[in-house]
């Protein structure tokens, strides 16, 4: 079976997954259904997707970590959390807003390739690194939709009746919670990278350390989030302020590395 074919079976999976607990939402048995045994059937294709990530980015004994699927892991990461997440948060219905995201994500480095070979991958540093960048990454793409969905339900909480992907949410002070706890630890994990970037980029990118435009923005969005959790801390920042700033923060952090390396693969043609 082609790597395409794999993908297209894969993405399928999701999608049915999203539409099955979507109609278990409907029925207010979502996340029932989500943390029952049916809930462990994402397993099969997150399992075959992980698969896939790994053909593509290690195929040859080489390392490509392209736009595509750097976009690919990132989903596959965020699913994988969600999944394990799930054991301790009614976040059901958060999962099923994912997994079509995902079922787009899963095709694309097959359809469109490109091609972005790194060196130096055996050394611990860049493990570590790329690690820790992938893993920040994802917290914060969640940290970025449960942001958006605070705001949604914060515009609707006078409203008579909330839309139906709202009605199965956590308590708002839920979300906030896992919102702050999320962005935390991403923030961690987004020191690590970049100190881990700045100390060892010689073995990990085979060249001295360079400030450009990257690095730019990856240091601003630190700082972004870096306000946002002191602002938290001391001053109680909340609701929209705490979605303004996240979601800010988040699209810093996309252009720091994804908005680079689509400038670079998809308009420059350039690795």
């Amino acid at each position: 079976m082609s790597n395409l074919v794999l993908s297209l079976l894969i993405s399928a999976s999701y999608c049915v997954l999203a539409a099955y607990f979507w109609r278990a939402q409907a029925r207010g048995e979502e996340d029932l259904l989500i943390r029952g045994p049916v809930g462990h059937l994402v397993l099969i294709p997150l399992t075959l997707h992980g698969y896939l990530l790994v053909q593509g980015i290690f195929a040859g004994g080489a390392f490509d970590l392209g736009l595509l699927h750097a976009l690919s892991a990132i989903l596959w990461l965020t699913l994988l959390v969600y999944w394990v997440a799930r054991f301790f948060y009614p976040i059901g219905g958060l999962q099923a807003l994912v997994l079509p995201i995902a079922a787009v994500a899963v095709v694309l480095p097959e359809l469109f390739h490109t091609d972005h070979i790194l060196s130096n991958t055996s050394f611990f540093a860049f493990k570590a690194h790329i690690t820790a960048a992938l893993l920040a990454y994802s917290l914060f793409t969640i940290a970025m939709l449960h942001a958006v969905l605070i705001s949604q339900v914060e515009k609707r909480l006078h409203h008579a009746t909330l839309p139906r992907v709202l009605r199965s949410l956590p308590p708002l002070m839920t979300m906030e919670t896992l919102l702050f706890r999320m962005i935390a630890i991403g923030f961690v994990l987004l020191t690590l990278t970049l100190a881990s970037g700045m100390v060892f980029s010689e073995e990990v990118f085979g060249e001295p350390w360079r400030f450009n435009h990257k690095v730019l923005f990856g240091f601003i969005s630190w700082l972004v989030f870096a306000v946002l959790l002191l602002g938290h801390r001391f001053y109680g920042w909340r609701g929209r302020v705490a979605v303004h700033w996240t979601v800010g923060g988040f699209v810093l952090l996309m252009l720091a590395y994804l908005g680079s390396r689509f400038v670079l693969e998809v308009l420059l043609h350039r690795q």
